[in-house]
């Protein structure tokens, strides 16, 4: 270890008069932090591990233990931080790229939380969702922008494939790998039982999982991993994986440690191999590239399927959706840099990217402008984290919503930051047996069914006070919403008023 550092940056608390050495603590870290000392009758701690997870804290039976952060620190400095210095302590020891877990956690901007719903008042009143209709309704898919009839006068169908969503929510790509079995079981089951959709990431699809086909959204992504034809057709959707938030312009990358034999075989490399996908998919430097794949899904599929493009949300996003508006895709996923990650650079996921806000608005605007909108839908994610961020974004422009971290704290995460580590002490994003029977998707499902529930009820309680009965009629409505401490540009990109006008 270097003699620079400063640790442990947390420290184990605990309550000796409570403490009645049961050593739940000790078999229940997956990070060695506790052991019992049989010589001094006493449990004791190896804090440098600790990564602050909370397993230990939550389960002691007397509650003797508490994890505190350490308040050794270096000399106060404002511009050269703790965190900065410790980085470059441990580049200087280590040669290697800083890799971290989840989400952007730099305190940049969330619009989501600079932005008011209006309500309705006398005029246009407010609707009792408890006792009047409330549609929640939601399809992706391109739109026709004219009503066909034959010679009879009789309506043509000439819909494209859709999805069809009860509530505008999915789960989003998460792989199995970098995710337990039991965690894409949890997600798989709960969207079955919802009538809404999660992702399969770019790791394929565990065979046991294609009898929830019709509620799967198969990734092919640019490593191809898992990638077939029975994949293809057992997914309702086909998504091709262009870049994520947490870390645009960079591949995916699934340590060896964690390709066990179950997920090597679902995802056809070696086990114990490092699955690493390039940045650029190799078939793929323009437009006109990215249309000769999407119609070679389409024919793959049969072309009825709906074929979804993600990209991460970038300065020039407006304009690369308008290529893939025109790329033949029916829906484009954009993912903003507060997006979570089982793995990124740590200089990519804090520095690269734009909020997911700012890019659905400047996306809407300019598909609208183009007169091209209907000729996608679009699915935004990145850091939504509750029900009003739902309403907002599909206000904004968005037909529907990803969450990813959301739906894990559900199942338990607690946002310890190590996902990359392969530990998981809450069976999450882990592949060990003994971590991943720690969550029963019996319980993991329930929890996202309850909390997907408990969404939509709000999001039809939020609509109804603004006088709005459909999803449909909520969808770019951006008069519905007000801003506070925002400046005129950013008011201006986000096609909203200041609060008070």
């Amino acid at each position: 270890m270097a003699i620079n550092f400063i640790e442990p940056l947390y420290e184990v608390v605990r309550n000796q008069d409570r403490c009645i050495k049961c050593r739940v603590c000790e078999n229940q870290c997956s990070n060695e932090v506790h052991r019992y000392d049989s010589d001094l009758k006493v449990m004791l701690s190896d804090e440098t591990k600790c990564v602050n997870c909370h397993r230990c804290v939550a389960l002691c039976p007397t509650k003797a233990l508490k994890i505190v952060k350490s308040d050794n620190c270096f000399k106060e400095n404002a511009n050269w931080t703790q965190a900065n210095m410790t980085s470059i302590y441990k580049q200087a020891d280590t040669a290697g790229v800083l890799l971290s877990s989840m989400g952007n956690p730099e305190p940049l901007p969330v619009y989501w939380d600079k932005i008011l719903i209006n309500a309705s008042q006398v005029t246009n009143p407010p609707i009792d969702p408890l006792r009047e209709p409330m549609e929640t309704r939601t399809f992706l898919g391109a739109k026709p922008k004219d009503i066909v009839k034959d010679k009879s006068g009789n309506i043509v169908n000439n819909l494209p494939p859709q999805l069809e969503l009860s509530t505008p929510i999915m789960f989003s790509a998460m792989s199995y790998g970098s995710i337990s079995y039991n965690a894409h079981e949890s997600l798989a089951r709960a969207a079955t039982e919802l009538g809404i959709l999660y992702n399969t990431g770019e790791g394929g699809l565990h065979e046991d999982f294609y009898k929830y086909g019709p509620n799967t959204i198969v990734q092919v992504a640019s490593g191809r991993f898992g990638v077939n034809k029975d994949f293809l057709n057992t997914g309702a959707a086909i998504e091709i994986k262009m870049g994520q938030g947490a870390k645009p312009g960079i591949g995916g990358h699934l340590p060896g440690q964690k390709v066990t034999a179950d997920v090597s075989k679902t995802r056809m490399i070696p086990e114990g191999s490092d699955a690493i996908s390039p940045a650029p998919h190799h078939d793929i430097y323009s437009i006109e590239d990215l249309r000769q794949l999407v119609y070679s899904l389409k024919e793959a599929s049969d072309y009825k399927k709906p074929v979804i493009v993600k990209i991460a949300a970038v300065h020039n996003v407006a304009v690369i959706a308008s290529g893939i508006a025109r790329s033949g895709a029916d829906i484009i996923a954009i993912d903003g840099f507060r997006g979570g990650t089982g793995a990124a650079p740590t200089r990519i996921r804090d520095n690269v990217g734009i909020p997911i806000e700012l890019a659905l608005a400047t996306v809407d605007k300019r598909l609208r402008d183009e007169g091209i909108r209907d000729n996608v839908s679009l699915v935004v994610g990145g850091s939504i984290r509750s029900s009003a961020d739902v309403v907002k974004a599909i206000a904004l422009g968005a037909d529907a919503c990803y969450i990813a971290t959301g739906a894990l704290l559900a199942l338990g995460c607690h946002l310890c930051r190590s996902c990359h580590l392969g530990r998981c002490n809450w069976g999450i994003a882990t592949q060990r047996p003994d971590l991943t029977k720690r969550l029963n998707p019996d319980v993991g499902s329930q929890r996202l069914v309850n909390l997907i529930e408990a969404w939509t009820h709000e999001i039809k309680e939020m609509m109804g006070g603004m006088g709005i009965n459909s999803i449909e009629a909520l969808r770019g409505n951006r008069l519905m919403l007000r801003g506070v401490g925002l400046t005129e540009k950013e008011l201006e990109i986000l096609g909203i008023k200041h609060a008070g006008e």
